[in-house]
């Protein structure tokens, strides 16, 4: 049996996913990390982007995550988002249409948001 992790998502409002994983991809303040089975202890500072996991079962979860924090000790992985969605849980076109017209307002936090969102969506399709 391959070594794994569990892994819980949660955001400010619910928990978003959780099981078990044997990678996962996040981005920090010091950079993109990628937690596997025993990894060293950590705690970080989350940054928006896309988080990868890739499931025990072979699959592949993405979210887009909107700050928050990431710990990990014992092969217990936590990332605690102020916002995240699952990548299904995004209409497509419509952060097309957020993306744009924070474009055309010059709206810097409302573009990237958006181009997360899209990220998000997009690497799990």
């Amino acid at each position: 049996m391959a070594a794994e992790l569990h892994v819980e998502l949660v955001a400010a409002d619910r928990q978003v996913w959780s099981g078990e994983a044997t990678l996962v991809v996040a981005r920090t303040t010091s950079g993109d990390i990628g937690v596997m089975p025993g990894h060293q202890p950590l705690l970080g500072v989350l940054e928006s982007g896309p988080v990868t996991i890739r499931t025990s079962e072979g699959g592949t979860v993405v979210a887009a995550v909107h700050g928050g924090f990431i710990s990990f000790a014992d092969d217990k992985l936590s990332l605690l988002a102020e916002v995240a969605e699952l990548s299904d849980e995004i209409d497509v076109q419509r952060t097309e249409r957020e993306l744009e017209r924070a474009k055309a307002e010059d709206d810097a936090e409302a573009q990237r948001r958006a181009d997360v969102r899209l990220r998000a969506a997009t690497a799990a399709r």
